[in-house]
């Protein structure tokens, strides 16, 4: 089965910040950055349910880990039925949390 992944727009607000950030330090930084989310949110068509909850409560609101550098980041999504994945926020995970 394939998911479709798509997000939200605070998602893609996210992913702009983020990219503009390291874009005032590291042109290739930001551009391997942007790839590895990519990368590690492809994941996500195959597989999302293999990453961990978010909320113990909620087994469709989860948190896929993306390695980058000695860091990286945290993408928090919703499994929201049997063929759609929604990303709800990417964070750097030296960020305060979602909520």
């Amino acid at each position: 089965m394939s998911y479709r992944v798509r997000y939200t727009k605070a998602a893609r607000e996210d992913l702009r910040r983020l990219y503009a950030f390291l874009l005032e330090h590291d042109l290739k930084a930001a551009r391997r950055a942007l790839d590895a989310i990519g990368k590690g949110i492809e994941l996500l068509q195959e597989f999302p349910f293999t990453c961990r909850k978010a909320a113990p409560d909620n087994p469709f609101l989860r948190e896929l880990v993306i390695s980058f550098g000695v860091a990286g980041y945290i993408a928090l999504f919703e499994i929201e039925d049997g063929e759609t994945v929604t990303i709800l926020a990417v964070r750097h995970q030296r960020e305060d949390d979602y909520f």
